[in-house]
């Protein structure tokens, strides 16, 4: 069956994180910059080792059934840590997610073979992002910083439907948004367990982009493999 969408993973694969994802430590620094200014009295080592416990945490609970939960909920996690009460939804914990993505997204960049890859494909294939991330609104805000929003008519982000890849909950949400089979749908990442193993195990045809060695490919095989974004349209056509 002739493949008629693309799926694509986000980070790593469109849009690189720098620095050895060197911005985790600046950025709840900025949370705990913004709470701060609106009423916490706690220092930032304190703040930290509390949202450390409270992700940790949440994680330890979650991981086992590959959920998601929104980031707020870390928040507010920790602010109930430091004996202080918010609803996930309160402006407040939003605020201080916003102003962690603000900090995330200075340490992003879009790969530089990205947008003529997409404006290729575009023009022959339907094109989606299923993207592991907590924050849905920062994927977004990415999306419409980089002008990338155009390309794609399904958006999926884990925090979203509470389910991370490799789940196959979530890559059935992007297969019922564009009413296709698995089989007419190849998805692209970096990843082996979620990208590669994830879509595979749904009956997606899988194309891997190099970005770091990876131990499990010894063992999960894509059906093709590229180094860079601009080899991508050459690898579809063998599928």
């Amino acid at each position: 069956m002739p493949i008629k969408a693309i799926l694509f993973d986000m980070f790593d694969t469109l849009v690189m994180i720098e620095k050895e994802h060197a911005f985790y430590s600046p950025a709840v620094k900025s949370m705990h910059t913004y709470l701060s200014e609106n009423g916490l009295q706690t220092s930032f080592a304190d703040f930290r080792d509390a949202y450390i416990e409270a992700r940790d945490a949440l994680y330890e609970d979650a991981d086992e059934k590959m959920e998601e939960p929104h980031f707020n909920v870390r928040v507010k996690n920790t602010l109930l840590k430091l004996g202080y009460h918010a609803e996930a939804q309160s402006d407040l914990v939003q605020g201080a997610t916003d102003a962690f993505c603000r900090e995330f997204r200075n340490y992003t960049r879009i790969d530089k073979n990205a947008k003529e890859t997409l404006k290729k494909l575009h023009r022959k294939y339907r094109l989606g992002l299923v993207s592991n991330f907590a924050i849905p609104e920062c994927v977004q805000k990415l999306l419409e910083q980089e002008n990338l929003n155009d390309f794609f008519e399904v958006v999926i982000v884990s925090a979203t439907v509470n389910k991370r890849k490799p789940h196959p909950e979530i890559f059935w949400h992007a297969l019922e948004k564009l009413k296709l089979e698995p089989s007419e749908v190849a998805f692209v990442g970096d990843t082996v367990d979620a990208d590669i193993m994830g879509p595979k195990q749904v009956g997606m045809k899988t194309i891997y982009i190099e970005r770091r060695p990876q131990k499990e490919l010894e063992n999960h095989k894509p059906d093709q493999t590229i180094k860079a974004l601009k080899e991508l349209p050459t690898a579809i056509k063998k599928l």
